[in-house]
């Protein structure tokens, strides 16, 4: 069981929460599939609920800010060693600061951006919360993916605020697709892949079974967007939550065709 007890390094995928309009039919939902422990934070928290699995925080869900019109969303936050200073590099590289850094309580300190081409992230200074810490396993998250409709400039923001460096494993015609690492040669952290409609970052969460997942997700009021797919990094499905927030599983063990980038 993979597990974290200190901060993510900087520039990677560290924490997800979901921002819903009832967070508590959000949690009935999301412990029934994932087999999550939902704790309330109480009034300080403002409605924040955390996710566990085996007492290791997962994720969170939180209540839509009445200020700010949104649909319901999974947010992928990144890790930072200063989040004024990722706000800095956000507006300077051509993004968008959505939510100015701000503390929340001893936890740590956040802010929302959104890349040149509209995808909104977050981005996480850890302080008592280090982010997850459980991943790549059954109900916990395990990759996350922009899909955006203006690849290269994405490439270029991410790099200038995160360093990332790229390695293209799509045929650059049908599939244009790269993964994202500290370095040309680091572990894949996520993936960023072409795409036409609105630009969003995708969490993808591990299962056990992805056929008895989107089965399950649809008894519980979930729609199925894609699949099941068969593909070389595992069987996988997109989903539309109960609130619209969209989705996807995977079953690594799963897989069929030689490995991307072959």
């Amino acid at each position: 069981m993979p597990e974290r007890n200190t901060p993510w390094q900087p520039g990677t995928p560290c924490w997800v929460d979901c921002q819903v309009d009832d967070t508590h039919r959000a949690a009935a939902f999301y412990g029934a599939l994932f087999g999550w422990e939902i704790e309330d934070g109480g009034a300080e928290s403002g409605g924040y609920l955390m996710a566990r699995r085996h007492d290791r925080a997962a994720a969170g869900i939180g209540p839509k800010s009445p200020e700010m019109a949104m649909p319901s969303v999974w947010t992928t936050y990144i890790a930072t060693e200063s989040a004024d200073r990722t706000a800095e590099a956000v507006t300077g590289n051509g993004g968008a600061v959505l939510v100015p850094p701000f503390d929340v309580l001893d936890a740590g300190r956040m802010l929302v951006a959104a890349d040149p081409t509209g995808a909104a992230f977050g981005v996480w200074e850890a302080r008592g919360h280090h982010g997850a810490g459980i991943y790549n396993e059954h109900g916990a998250y395990c990759w996350n993916e922009l899909h955006t409709d203006g690849y290269r400039r994405a490439q270029e923001f991410y790099t200038g605020v995160f360093g990332w460096a790229y390695g293209e494993i799509g045929d650059g015609a049908d599939i244009v697709y790269s993964t994202f690492a500290h370095t040309p040669d680091g572990a894949p952290l996520g993936g960023i892949n072409q795409a036409a409609g609105p630009p969003y970052w995708l969490t993808w969460f591990q299962v056990d079974d992805t056929d008895a997942a989107l089965r399950h997700a649809t008894e519980l009021g979930a729609t199925v967007l894609r699949g099941p797919d068969d593909s070389p990094v595992g069987r996988m499905g997109v989903l539309r939550g109960p609130q619209d927030e969209v989705f996807a599983v995977i079953d690594p063990t799963r897989t069929a065709g030689p490995p991307p980038g072959t």
